[in-house]
């Protein structure tokens, strides 16, 4: 393998060093390090973290290769600085065999951009039915440890308890897309004064509220790993924070876009604004920014969507909800979370590695950048800015959110375990 000293970097946002990276690892730490025969590469400037580790991400794979493809998706994570992503459930077929997640984690090695995670499905087909082989899942070579229906509740109490009460054999989790479903029916944004004026059904707060005080409470009982995907409104935060204050074992992510972007951007009614959970209100936004500040939100996770675009350019009504999110979800971290001074880079490094990395259960991945850990990690420039154009992204969608908007912060390079999978800001495959 290739030996590469990587100069002047300053990890986690310190004082600059020399990281050298030999047989997949960080061998050394330090100033003024040489090897022989070594490539070098100036990383003057640059912040080094950790491989970012995404817990949400769609690739589509199988069934809809015509949105996302498991290369085309690893690529976009890569650019973002990504060495991990779970790859979600709602495939056609539905990951929620031990064959189908088999695929997607073959496909993610053919691919070799990012470790490629599969999350298996808890019902099977995604209908809130029945339990779907979670023990054959996790047993498979993808070693599933994740499991959600996200895209659709799992609305019935019972089965929600009987997953939680079956994943502790494995220590996996139950990611919970948290929406009452008989509150949201129709429902086309955030429920409020806006959606009332737009003339849009209202999704209300309440819906993603009352299933996730629901189920602390059944992880409290059954005493099991519980994670919430995309919060978005402040009562989730306060309900979560209490949930934590008692010792549930639960722990929550944030998009990029609901740090971000508030329901007024549907005052357009342009589809690309059109998510689920809704974008909220600027309330919701700093109170989920609080949330991660204070690290009752443990992670971000990009909640990547992409579509066709008959399947996203069409009136606001008929189009899919869904975003894009793997390349601009550091930059957009950085504009609403460092740059106000609300995260460090250690903290980034928490929230988008450390954290997503123990909730997954990934060994090798948000490890610290020392001697003898693997050498996943990304260059950053944080003082490059960059306006956000969806043509020229990797993904095979373009229904990006932040299309027209200058971002702060450019991945430089990318390394999965000691391979560049991106160098100056390019795709290396």
């Amino acid at each position: 393998m290739t030996t590469l000293i990587i100069k002047g970097a300053r990890v986690l946002g310190g004082q600059p060093a020399d990281l050298l990276l030999q047989d997949g690892r960080i061998a050394a730490v330090g100033e003024r390090l040489s090897a022989t025969g070594a490539d070098v590469l100036d990383a003057g400037g640059l912040v080094a973290l950790p491989g970012l580790v995404d817990l949400h991400t769609h690739l589509r794979e199988p069934g809809r290769e015509d949105a996302e493809t498991v290369e085309t998706g690893s690529r976009a994570a890569a650019l973002g600085g990504y060495t991990a992503v779970h790859a979600m459930a709602n495939t056609d077929p539905v990951a929620d065999t031990a064959g189908v997640v088999e695929q997607v984690w073959r496909l993610g090695q053919q691919a070799g951009l990012v470790d490629v995670v599969p999350v298996g499905a808890v019902t099977v087909g995604l209908k809130g039915e029945r339990l779907a082989e979670l023990g054959a899942m996790a047993d498979s070579a993808a070693r599933v440890r994740v499991f959600s229906d996200d895209g659709h509740c799992v609305a019935d109490p019972a089965l929600m308890r009987r997953a939680l009460e079956y994943v502790k054999a494995f220590d996996g989790v139950v990611a919970q897309h948290a929406e009452e479903p008989r509150l949201t029916v129709g429902a086309q944004m955030n429920e409020g004064d806006l959606s009332a004026r737009l003339g849009l059904t209202g999704w209300p707060a309440a819906a993603e509220e009352a299933v996730i005080a629901r189920d602390v409470l059944l992880a409290e009982h059954v005493g099991a790993r519980l994670h919430v995907c995309h919060v978005s409104t402040a009562g989730s935060v306060e309900i979560l924070r209490w949930a934590k204050s008692r010792g549930v074992r639960v722990t929550a992510e944030v998009t990029p876009h609901h740090l971000l972007l508030t329901e007024a951007c549907a005052g357009s009614y342009d589809p690309v604004f059109k998510v689920n959970p809704p974008l909220r209100t600027d309330a919701d936004v700093a109170a989920v920014r609080s949330g991660v500040a204070d690290g009752t939100i443990d992670a971000v996770a990009t909640d990547h969507a992409p579509h066709a675009v008959e399947d996203k350019e069409s009136e606001w009504a008929q189009a899919r909800p869904g975003m894009l999110g793997l390349e601009q979800a550091l930059p957009v971290v950085v504009e609403t979370l460092v740059e106000p001074g609300l995260l460090d880079w250690a903290g980034v490094a928490d929230r988008m590695s450390v954290r997503p990395a123990a909730i997954g259960r990934l060994t090798g991945h948000g490890r610290p950048l020392v001697p003898g850990e693997p050498a996943n990690l990304l260059l950053l420039d944080p003082a490059a800015r960059a306006v956000v154009d969806p043509a020229a992204l990797a993904s095979r969608s373009r229904n990006s959110p932040y299309a027209g908007r200058e971002l702060p912060g450019r991945v430089v390079a990318t390394f999965l375990r000691g391979t560049a999978t991106v160098l100056d800001g390019k795709a290396q495959k």
